[in-house]
Order: C-alpha cells, then sequence, then structure tokens
C-alpha cells in the first residue's frame, strides 16, 4: 500500500479497522485518520479511559478479538504487539486485506509532510520530543506532535497541525522505527533492550544505523549523542550531515556555565561555539539536561531563535509518567515514572537521590519477563540506587513466563529489597514504612501507576 491508496480509501469512506486501538501511539494514529476524513473503526484486549474517549470521539471500539470486528473494513492497522494468530489479522489475511502495521501507516502518513523529525533511543523519547514540541509551538512553526504520553500543552499524545513539520517518537522494537520516513533522525542512545526480538548488541546497532540513514543524503540530518559509544557505532559508514550534543567541549552543541539546584539544572547553550540561548530545567536530571541539547540540535537547525528556544523549553513542565509527581502520603512525596530498562531506572533513582529527600523508596514492577532474564543483574544494580527497593510482580504484557521468572528472584539479588505480589501488598509496606521527608518512586511500564489510587483511598 502507498500513500495514494490511503487516501482513496479515505476519500471513498472505505472502513479503517485498528486492531489493538487502545495503545498511546494507536489511538493517536485514529485520530489523525478520522482527523483525515476516514471512517475509523477498532479493537482492543481490555476496557480503557483510552477506550472511553475514542468512543466519545465517535470512533466504535469492540472489547476482544474476533474475526467479526473487521466488518466492512478495507484496511487493518495493527500495533506490534499483535501477532499474526489474532483472529483479526487471520480474517484479514483470508479476505485479502492489507494489513499494516502502526509504525508504517505512520510512515505513509510522514509522506504528507515537508519535514519529519523523528526522536529515536532506548530512553528519552519522549521527554525530548515533548521539549521539541514545547520549543516549536512557541516559535509558531505548527507542528504535528505524536508522543508516548500525555502532554499538557498539547492536551494528550497528539496535536494535528499543518503540513510542514510533524514531530514523532521512533520506537526501535520490532524494527518499526524503520519504516518511518524522517528527514531529522535523531539518536539519544542505544543501549541492550527488545531482546525478545534483537539477537544482541551488534543486532540493535545495525537497526540503529538502518535508522540513521534514513534521511535523504541532500537536506537531511542526523542529530546524535556523542558521547554514546554505540551511538558511534551505529553512525559508522553513514554519510547523512551529522549534528553531535553531549556534555564535553568536543561536541557541536554543548553546556556550558551548568548549575545545578536540587537536582535542577540551568546551563548556557553552546551551537558550533555560538551562544544559542540560557536554558533553565523545570524537570530534573543530568539526562534531561542531555534530551534538552537534542532538542536545542534539532530546533537550531531549524532556524528557531535561541530565544524563542528558551522560552519554550522553560514552559515544559514534564509529560505524564515521567517523574510526575502525584502527591503525597504520609507526609512522603509520591511520584510516578515509566522507567523500565536499567539505564532509566539509575538515572531516575540517581536524579531522585540529588533532590534532597531522607531516603528515597522504588516500588518496581518488571516488564515482561524477557527482559527481566536478559537483563537481570543491571536491574539489581540499577535498583540499588534506591534506599529501599519494592518488587512487584513482573508485567507480563505480551508474553508468557516461559523463562519461570519472578519478581523474588531480582528482589533477593537487592540488599534490603522486599518482594510484594500485588499492589494492596505494596500499598500495605508503605503505610508501614513511609514517613515525612521520604521519595516514593511507583515505576515501570505496566499497570504499577494504580498503586497510587490506593495510596490516595487512605487519605
Amino acid at each position: 500500500m502507498n500513500y495514494q491508496h490511503l487516501r482513496q480509501l479515505i476519500s471513498e469512506g472505505r472502513a479503517i479497522h485498528l486492531c489493538g486501538i487502545g495503545g498511546v501511539s494507536m489511538r493517536a494514529l485514529a485520530r489523525m485518520l478520522q482527523h483525515m476524513g476516514a471512517s475509523v473503526q477498532g479493537s482492543d484486549r481490555d476496557h480503557s479511559p483510552a477506550v472511553t474517549q475514542l468512543r466519545r470521539q465517535g470512533i466504535p471500539v469492540h472489547i476482544g478479538h474476533a474475526a467479526g470486528c473487521l466488518g466492512a473494513a478495507a484496511l487493518v492497522i495493527r500495533t506490534a504487539a499483535v501477532p499474526d494468530t489474532n483472529p483479526e489479522i487471520e480474517e484479514a489475511r483470508r479476505r485479502k486485506l492489507p494489513v499494516l502495521e502502526r509504525a508504517q501507516a505512520w510512515g505513509l502518513l510522514m509522506q504528507g509532510y515537508r519535514h519529519a523529525v523523528c526522536v529515536a533511543g532506548t530512553h528519552g523519547k519522549t521527554s525530548t520530543t515533548s521539549m521539541l514540541a514545547e520549543a516549536l509551538l512557541c516559535a509558531h512553526k505548527d507542528p504535528t506532535v505524536m508522543v508516548g504520553g500525555d502532554l499538557p500543552i498539547i492536551g494528550g499524545s497528539l496535536r494535528i497541525g499543518g503540513q510542514d513539520l510533524i514531530v514523532a517518537e521512533a520506537c526501535e522494537y520490532k524494527n518499526s522505527f524503520l519504516s518511518f520516513l524522517p528527514t531529522v533522525a535523531v539518536l539519544l542512545n542505544v543501549g541492550m533492550d527488545h531482546l525478545d526480538f534483537f539477537k544482541d548488541e551488534k543486532d540493535i546497532v545495525s537497526s540503529f544505523h538502518k535508522f540513521a540513514c534514513l534521511p535523504p543524503k541532500e537536506g537531511g540530518l542526523v542529530v546524535a549523542n556523542g558521547e554514546d559509544p554505540l551511538v558511534e557505532q551505529a553512525l559508522a559508514g553513514c554519510d547523512r550531515r551529522t549534528i553531535r550534543f553531549g556534555l564535553g567541549p568536543r561536541q557541536d552543541v554543548r553546556p556550558e556555565r551548568i548549575q545545578c539546584e536540587n537536582g535542577y539544572y540551568s546551563f548556557d547553550i553552546y551551537c558550533f561555539g555560538q551562544l544559542y540561548c540560557r536554558a533553565s530545567l523545570k524537570t530534573p536530571g543530568e539526562h534531561n539536561m542531555k534530551n534538552a541539547l537534542a532538542a536545542a540540535a534539532v530546533c537550531w537547525d531549524l532556524g528557531v531563535p535561541g530565544n524563542i528556544f528558551e522560552a519554550g523549553l522553560g514552559g515544559y513542565t514534564g509529560v505524564g509518567r515521567r517523574f510526575e509527581r502525584k502527591g503525597t502520603f504520609q507526609g512522603a512525596v509520591v511520584y510516578d515514572d515509566y522507567a523500565h530498562h536499567p539505564d532509566e531506572i539509575t538515572a531516575t533513582l540517581k536524579t531522585a537521590k540529588s533532590m534532597g529527600y531522607n531516603r528515597v523508596i522504588c516500588v518496581f514492577q518488571p516488564h515482561t519477563y524477557s527482559r527481566t532474564v536478559s537483563l537481570f543483574n543491571e536491574f539489581a544494580r540499577a535498583l540499588s540506587n534506591a534506599d529501599i527497593a519494592v518488587l512487584a510482580e513482573i508485567f507480563a504484557a505480551r508474553e508468557t513466563n516461559v523463562q519461570h521468572i519472578s519478581s523474588k528472584s531480582l528482589a533477593d539479588k537487592i540488599p534490603g529489597a522486599v518482594f510484594v505480589p500485588g499492589f494492596e501488598e505494596a500499598a500495605q509496606f508503605l503505610r508501614d514504612h513511609a514517613r515525612p521527608g521520604d521519595l516514593i518512586f511507583t515505576m515501570g511500564a505496566g499497570d504499577i501507576f494504580q498503586l497510587y489510587d490506593l495510596l490516595a483511598a487512605d487519605k
């Protein structure tokens, strides 16, 4: 299928079915297609607030997957987690309907834009994409934005703007980002992850290399972390114009006059030796300073004045589930974070330890059995940065537990860690141990964020 075929289906009013429509990128895609005039429908495994919102927007959603859900659909789009054995996919194949992956559909839509900024990396994608959105909106660039979280300034995960510029997260899982069509490819970092799909480190680096080579040779750009050795490996042999960012003096985009107060950074940004702006972040952590440098490199190349970038970045206060303050409990401050990879956990917990709290208590829910097994020792080291680590059972997501792994095994590896089988036990642990001056994190990519609701019910 090509872009013209998709536009034809939309203009003819043919139904487009989204399998797994409740996911953050899928529901953004549903809204985008609806905005273009498509007749959109979908299905999802479970009911959720996202499903309720889609129905309010006039998009019918069936709960559960069955062949009959397709109705008169002329095209099926599925999320990467939906297997070929899904009855809707099997029915689509039987009818010889075109079946697209979510990323393929987004890639087709990118053909309608003059500039496409695609943000990739093992971690930091959502925060960097959000920073870019804030700055480009401040610059009146009218971007279309697709972000993997709820960004307050756009009222969710999607903003539909003009046809000149789209800014989107680009996930490497199952090589999804290779279906995108970036004119600017951002490589924040490359790390070991998604080892249920990638064979090894070499396979991951190869995937990022292919992504880095997607921008056109004429006029395209790669913005890359110049201090990540695996990013440098991914760039080898890629003859695209490249801007490197990092903390060191050799980087094209770098900080000077760095100040840090309780985990929050202020710094000058220099682009190719010239002062671009003074940045003062309202989200904590050195990792967010690096994300801001990546965003600055993109905006500098797009011609956004430094004072405008500074103002836009100053308006960024975070995105849902990224170091998100939820409230207080027994005098402790409670934050929620999506971190589910050891590098992310380390960065988040080290930032938390720099913020002046007496203790950092981390209630972590590992995400997928395969990730827990393949990065077991790395998780143990990362979670040791907490003063107290509480391990909830693993969130299965798309997997079955063929490895027979439990969070208890991980807890046994971490000095002083505690295993809790469920959220009620986790809440009881916090009732027994939380005190004023503590910082409590609920952390993970599953449903651990629901724990705060249990704690709030005690108030």
